[in-house]
This record gives C-alpha cells, structure tokens and sequence, in this order.
C-alpha cells in the first residue's frame, strides 16, 4: 500500500520541481446594473515554493526505502 503512494509523491515532486505554478483567466463582473453587465477577465496565478517539490521527492524516496516486501 505504501509503494504506490511513495511513487505518487516522487512523481508529484518531479512536476513540482519543473512547473513552478500555473496560471488561469477567470471572468469577473465589474458593473450589475440591471439588464446592463459589464465583465472583464482577470488572470489569477497559483505558484508554490520549488522546495516542496524537493519535499516530496525526498518524502516518496524515504516510503519506498522503508516499504518491506511481501513474500
């Protein structure tokens, strides 16, 4: 059961490592005025830490180290 979650983690941890965060287009309402609307599109980002990446790689290396096997 830990094996594939300790592979999970070093696989999340690589893409974490290569992208850095993303980024999105979300509309937003700026004037509600009735039958007139008025919207725009804003761009959000979501960025995390490049050591979390570095975290998790260490993190799934130690589960898989420690994973007995099962005869």
């Amino acid at each position: 059961m830990n094996r594939p979650f300790g592979i999970i983690l070093i696989v999340v941890g690589i893409a974490m490592l290569v992208w850095t965060g993303f980024t999105y287009t979300k509309r937003e309402k700026i004037i509600d005025a009735g039958p007139i609307q008025v919207s725009a599109d804003k761009e959000k980002s979501v960025n995390w830490p490049p050591y979390a990446g570095g975290i998790l790689i260490i993190g799934g290396a130690i589960l898989l180290a420690t994973v007995k096997k099962s005869a």
